[in-house]
């Protein structure tokens, strides 16, 4: 029978027993498990904590991209993207956060989990979409949240803030069309209030 655990330590002893020399670092922070592999371990960890005794991580229930740019306030130093999921086994009622930075700043690129869990396949997308993280192995790596011409990846801000065109829907022609747009930018000063008597002072 496999023991039923919802204790940190217990899920970290199987862990480290399933993933062994693939493991980075791993650590428990604020009773949760988080574990780090490297890029050419994170497919096969991935693997090996769905399948392996002890781990059963039958459900991914969240893919995400973080941007270390601004992290530490600018003093962080080390590869810029990284990729974060969120993993459940409901046999074992345990979980587990699974890290993995891809290595090249310019061109972010880790393998694909969508063929491991099929949830992956739009949390992929997203973190494509807005961190321009590419998934290697997605069958439809495609924009997901952002429009058709859009260009850039807007969680790593370097696109224009005052834009060019804007997409909408005309109803006459009944397609979506794009139109040039100009947006100044403008200083705003918030609008101060005096009052006497205010707050009841006199």
């Amino acid at each position: 029978m496999t023991e039923f655990s919802v204790r940190p330590e217990t899920t970290q002893a199987a862990v480290e027993a399933a993933l062994g020399d693939k493991i980075k670092r791993i650590s428990i922070d604020l009773g949760e498990l988080k574990v780090l592999v490297s890029t050419q371990d994170y497919h096969a960890a991935a693997l090996a904590l769905r399948d392996a005794p002890g781990c059963q991580f039958e459900q991914l229930i969240d893919l995400c991209g973080v941007d270390y740019s601004d992290y530490k306030a600018g003093a962080y130093e080390g590869p810029r993207y990284c990729v974060v999921s969120q993993l459940l086994s409901v046999s074992l009622n345990q979980r587990v956060r699974l890290k993995v930075f891809a290595p090249d700043d310019g061109m972010p690129m880790v393998a694909s989990v969508n063929d491991i869990w099929n949830s992956a396949n739009w949390f992929e997308r997203e973190a494509f979409d807005l961190f321009g993280i590419v998934f290697d192995g997605h069958t439809d790596l495609r924009r997901i949240l952002t429009d058709y011409g859009f260009i850039g990846h807007p969680f790593r801000k370097d696109f224009p803030t005052t834009g060019h065109v804007e997409m909408r829907y005309d109803a006459e022609q009944k397609r979506v069309v794009y139109q040039p747009v100009t947006i100044e930018t403008r200083e705003i000063t918030p609008r101060i209030i005096r009052e006497d008597n205010y707050g009841g002072l006199q």
